[in-house]
């Protein structure tokens, strides 16, 4: 029996700057808005997010279409999988004038992008929302990116995690290059900084030469709070040894309670204290006034909005293969997964889900698609908040990162009907308490590594 916990769920919203939600038949639902090329589109979500104490705002993005299915962007334009993404930065500065309190984060690729330009942008975010910034790490997965910026293919698994490693600690040097205090800014003396307290980072690595220091002052937070979600068990180590929030994509609460278990005893053997990293599956969170209402348009999300093809063009994005070529009913056999490299996952974890059910390509793209991809809750709020409580109190999650069935409707929903009842419980705060994100989530702000080192050295020689 697990001990009843005590504190505070943490909430993160999981959007896309896009036509849809991460549930790829979202723009079909008759009562969701078609003004995602406006930012106050995205200011009224992040709005609803705030009135609900939701921790963090948290933007997904890919570097290219939905384009491996055919060699051709055809299919998930047509059916409108993903084929837009707009620029993070500009849709994330809009957001933090509209809000004061709700986290700001970003998915930003280590793959394509380069370490100064990642640390200078997160930083600026950071400075400019007053300390509510967050980056995502991630390690783009298919062609269709490198062929947008220069690449004929994406590097194999365990090197991108190799670049991934050297990227993201190139980017803390950076982030401490300029310690607490350096800025004087003496009008009298004209002393602006003190160069003292100002350091290039000088790294040489197998990837990266980067001399720095950063163009931006040491932030609100010390650094911005880091993401990350790899499943893989390359990519669970990474998250381990690097990330405050592990998002993650479990299919049912027993997959998600022992994912949990094994990933805090990852982060111990990191040396990092596994209390201080939330670990949040994805849900999906349908919310009515009564449960006949809720599962009613529960069916009409499984059943009616989602094509077909549009569940394989994504299927064929997430794994780098090309499914054009096999029928929606062929079963996955072995030889199939030994030919795909980015399958084997998540086919173990949707045989886990499915249990002895025949798993066919049908049911595998819908893993990727449809409301199949993450566990449900459905109900009334207090139906939905005590499955949340239950998940919460037996040790399955930290937290939940809600995918929205469609926008704004369904946080608009969940803000209205399920935190009330969140409160009743004393899962989610009345109201913000901290003045950064990483004081609102209790995670302490990260020493400086320069400062540290002075520190040592003064000790040293004592």
């Amino acid at each position: 029996m697990s001990t009843p916990r005590n504190g505070h769920i943490t909430l993160v919203a999981f959007m896309q700057a896009s036509n849809v939600s991460v549930y790829s038949g979202s723009w079909r639902y008759p009562s969701s808005a078609d003004d995602y090329l406006d930012l106050h589109y995205y200011q009224r979500i992040a709005r609803v997010l705030e009135e609900g104490n939701f921790d963090l705002m948290f933007f997904d993005d890919r570097l290219a279409m939905p384009s491996i299915y055919g060699d051709s962007p055809d299919e998930g334009v047509r059916y409108g999988a993903r084929p837009i993404k707009l620029d993070l930065m500009s849709v994330l500065g809009a957001v933090a004038a509209a809000t004061t309190h709700l986290g700001l984060g970003a998915t930003y690729s280590t793959t394509y992008y380069q370490p100064f330009h990642v640390a200078r942008t997160f930083a600026t975010l950071d400075h400019l929302s007053r300390g509510r910034a967050a980056w995502n790490v991630v390690t783009s997965v298919n062609d269709a990116e490198a062929r947008n910026f220069g690449v004929d293919q994406h590097f194999e698994h365990d090197k991108r995690y190799d670049r991934a490693e050297e990227f993201i600690d190139v980017v803390s040097k950076l982030w401490d290059s300029w310690e607490d205090g350096a800025i004087i800014g003496d009008k009298k003396s004209g002393i602006f900084a003190d160069p003292d307290k100002v350091h290039e980072v000088n790294h040489h690595g197998e990837f990266f030469d980067v001399r720095g220091p950063l163009t931006v002052p040491r932030t609100p937070q010390g650094r911005p709070v880091i993401i990350q979600a790899g499943q893989s068990g390359r990519g669970r180590e990474f998250a381990a040894k690097w990330a405050d929030l592990i998002f993650t994509g479990d299919p049912s609460q027993v997959v998600a309670a022992e994912h949990y278990q094994e990933q805090k005893a990852l982060i111990s053997e990191s040396g990092r204290d596994s209390e201080s990293v939330r670990i949040l599956p994805m849900v999906y969170v349908i919310a009515g006034e009564t449960e006949s209402i809720a599962q009613e348009k529960e069916a009409i999300f499984l059943n009616e909005l989602v094509h077909p093809t549009a569940s394989l063009a994504l299927l064929s994005e997430v794994t780098n293969y090309d499914f054009s070529g096999h029928n929606l009913d062929d079963v996955v056999t072995d030889e199939l997964i030994n030919s795909v490299s980015g399958i084997r996952g998540l086919v173990q974890g949707v045989k886990r889900h499915v249990g002895d059910q025949t798993l066919t390509l049908r049911l595998l793209a819908n893993h990727r698609a449809t409301l199949l991809q993450g566990p449900r809750f459905v109900g009334t709020g207090e139906q939905i908040a005590e499955q949340m409580n239950q998940w919460f109190q037996s040790r399955s999650c930290d937290g939940f990162v809600i995918a929205a069935t469609h926008f704004p409707g369904a946080f608009e929903d969940f803000v209205r009907l399920v935190v009330p009842e969140l409160r009743k419980r004393g899962l989610v705060r009345e109201e913000y308490t901290g003045s950064t994100l990483r004081e609102n989530l209790g995670l302490e702000k990260p020493l400086n590594s320069f400062t540290e080192s002075a520190q040592a050295l003064e000790v040293q020689n004592a």
